[in-house]
C-alpha cells in the first residue's frame, strides 16, 4: 500500500512508520517537514496535500493539538484552537481522504485517553476525543467505494509524558510502538468504525 502519515515527524507518526515502512511506501507528511506539507487546521492546505501526493490507498493521522487548562479561565481562542487543530482538523482531513483514497482504502484518526478519563483542566480535550470517535462511528456508514475509518485513542504515551506532566499523574503510560501497533490493525485489517484503545 500507499500511506500518507500525517504527523510523521512526531513520537507516534515515527512509530507508525517504522512499524509499517518494512512493507508498505510511506509518504511522510507535516507542517514543517516530510514529503509533503500539511496544515490540518486549513482546509486549503489539506486539499493540496492530497494532490501533491498522488494515489493513496491509506491515510493515517498522528496529529493534533489540544489546549489544555482550567475551564472557567478558558477564552473563546484556545477553543477554538483544540478544535480547529485536532477536531475539525481530522475530520476534514478524512472528508478530503475519502474523495481522493484508492477503492477499499483506510482512513485512521486519533482521539485519546481523556476523552473516557479527563483530568483537571482537559475538558476541551474530553470533548474533541469524544468528538472524534462519535464522528468516526457516524462516518463509517457513510463512506464511498468500501473506504474504512477507524480511530485510535492512545493513552499518555511515554517519550512524550514530560511535556504533559504533572496532568497526568496516575497515569501509566504506554508506549508509542504499542500505539502504532492500534494503527497497523487499522491500516492492515478488516474493521470500520472502530475506536481502538491503547491504555
Amino acid at each position: 500500500m500507499r500511506i500518507l502519515l500525517v504527523g510523521a515527524s512526531g513520537a507516534i507518526g515515527s512509530a507508525v512508520e517504522k512499524e509499517l515502512g518494512a512493507r508498505h511506501e510511506i509518504v511522510r507528511a507535516g507542517r514543517s517537514s516530510g514529503d509533503v506539507r500539511i496544515d490540518i487546521t486549513d482546509e486549503a492546505s489539506i486539499a493540496d496535500a492530497f494532490v501533491k501526493a498522488g494515489q493513496v490507498d491509506a491515510i493515517i493521522s498522528a496529529a493534533g493539538e489540544l489546549h489544555f487548562g482550567p475551564l472557567l479561565a478558558m477564552t473563546s481562542e484556545q477553543l477554538a484552537f483544540s478544535i480547529n487543530a485536532k477536531l475539525l482538523g481530522q475530520v476534514n482531513l478524512a472528508r478530503h481522504a475519502a474523495k481522493h483514497l484508492s477503492d477499499g482504502g483506510s482512513v485512521t484518526l486519533v482521539s485519546g485517553i481523556i476523552g473516557e478519563q479527563p483530568v483537571v483542566g482537559g475538558s476541551t480535550a474530553a470533548l474533541v476525543n469524544k468528538g472524534l470517535e462519535g464522528f468516526v462511528l457516524g462516518a463509517s456508514m457513510e463512506m464511498p467505494r468500501g473506504i474504512r475509518i477507524n480511530v485510535v485513542s492512545a493513552g499518555i504515551v511515554a517519550e512524550t509524558k514530560d511535556k504533559y506532566a504533572p496532568l497526568f499523574n496516575g497515569f501509566e503510560p504506554v508506549s508509542a510502538r504499542r500505539v502504532a501497533v492500534a494503527y497497523v490493525r487499522s491500516v492492515e485489517g478488516a474493521q470500520t468504525g472502530q475506536v481502538y484503545r491503547v491504555f
